[in-house]
């Protein structure tokens, strides 16, 4: 069974924007194939389009549909920054695999960059500077020393002093790290792309289908669905997002809430370079600007409880956010046209969960994705592809479960 959330509430700005419809059947009888995906958000269709480029017969199955789940409440800040500073990370899970998972996450970025070009997907990708600004997690001393730690892993990014970060971008009072090769997109017009690639491969796409029992066997898998037909499948991979099945283990990872809001378009008011713009802070503020210059901003985490009182929240979220990004940027008009609020899941590491769930070794999960979802649903894409290729990838033990 699935623990069943109600993943977004409000009206994403992502809404605003066309995207490509995905056809999909219904699933009227048993049916087999190599990989069954159950989820068809954007950790999903990352994952079914890549086996489908292996050569793999693959079924993908959703409870509400394409693109209905989390996906439409991302902000789509794709970055190769962890949320957790490499520096931190370091001390929780040793320096070597906390530059291993950069250096991964970094790569990530520039594969996915290269993926959706040569699957010639329109998702209105450009790439982005990003700015980390010293906050309560990182004071100004500290994040200096984060770029050094960066610098001897490899990463680039330059140290900007207040005078430096007022002169170059506006921002007064506070200091930053400016890194490079970020992605500005649209989660919902990749994540339609992905899908629509899958079909063309002879994928098979089935919703609204429920997947409510799993047995895994040596020899395979096989998924009961709420409606009577079966699934049978030599491997499957569950990309259900924040709505984990009792089959996942949960431990070290948390479901939280997240709240955005989206200005209209002012392109003469975004600042230089339209950079990612984040906090080293908790609760941090982040903002980033859409193809046509609405601004996006969103922050206020609070601890997962039930929706009712979440949604109960938006407003006075809503106006705390348009609050702080006015006292950051005074020329943007911070009216909020459109403002949401959605569940994403946290984990102690700030890693995701990627791998063969314990004891079950043709059972696949992806959990754990934090603010850099996009970003991990590529690594979880080339993780599971090598394996089910037979091959071995050298970063697996990085965001495997916990064994």
């Amino acid at each position: 069974m699935q623990r069943k959330l109600d993943l977004r509430t409000g009206r994403p700005v992502w809404t605003a924007y066309r995207v490509p419809g995905v056809p999909t059947a219904d699933l009227r009888q048993d049916i087999k194939t190599d990989v069954l995906v159950v989820g068809m958000g954007i950790s999903g269709a990352m994952i079914a389009e890549a086996l489908t480029a292996c050569g793999r017969d693959v079924v993908c199955i959703d409870r509400r549909g394409p693109l209905a789940g989390s996906t439409a409440a991302t902000t789509a800040l794709v970055q190769y920054e962890i949320d957790q500073p490499l520096s931190l990370l370091a001390d929780k899970i040793g320096r070597g695999k906390a530059e291993a998972a950069w250096r991964r996450s970094r790569l990530a970025v520039a594969n996915l960059q290269s993926r959706i070009e040569d699957l010639r997907i329109d998702c209105l990708m450009e790439p982005r500077q990003s700015l980390l600004l010293h906050g309560n997690v990182l004071s100004p001393t500290q994040l200096r020393e984060e770029g050094e730690v960066r610098r001897q892993a490899g990463l680039r990014s330059a140290y900007l002093k207040p005078i430096e970060l007022a002169e170059r971008f506006g921002i007064k009072g506070r200091s930053a790290l400016l890194s490079y090769g970020n992605l500005a997109l649209d989660p919902r017009k990749l994540t339609a792309g992905l899908l629509r690639k899958v079909i063309e491969r002879k994928g098979r796409l089935y919703a609204p289908v429920e997947a409510t029992t799993i047995s895994a066997t040596s020899d395979g898998v096989t998924v009961a669905t709420k409606d009577g037909p079966v699934i049978s499948a030599k491997s499957v991979v569950l990309a259900t997002g924040y709505e984990l099945m009792e089959a996942v283990p949960a431990t070290r990872h948390q479901v939280v809430s997240t709240f955005a809001i989206a200005t209209r378009p002012q392109r003469q008011n975004v600042w230089p370079g339209a950079a990612f713009i984040w906090e080293a802070s908790d609760p941090y503020l982040y903002m980033r600007s859409t193809h046509d210059g609405r601004i996006i901003c969103g922050g206020e985490d609070e601890a997962f409880r039930d929706e009712a009182l979440r949604d109960s929240m938006i407003d006075e979220k809503t106006a705390t956010i348009a609050q702080k990004l006015h006292r950051m940027f005074p020329q943007i008009d911070t009216s909020p046209e459109f403002a949401w609020a959605g569940a994403f899941g946290t984990t102690t590491t700030g890693l995701p969960m990627i791998g063969t769930v314990p004891r079950k070794p043709l059972l696949f999960a992806v959990m754990g994705y934090g603010g850099n979802g996009i970003t991990y649903s590529q690594i979880a894409s080339e993780l599971i592809a090598t394996v089910l290729d037979g091959g071995e990838d050298t970063d697996t033990d990085i965001f495997a479960f916990p064994r």
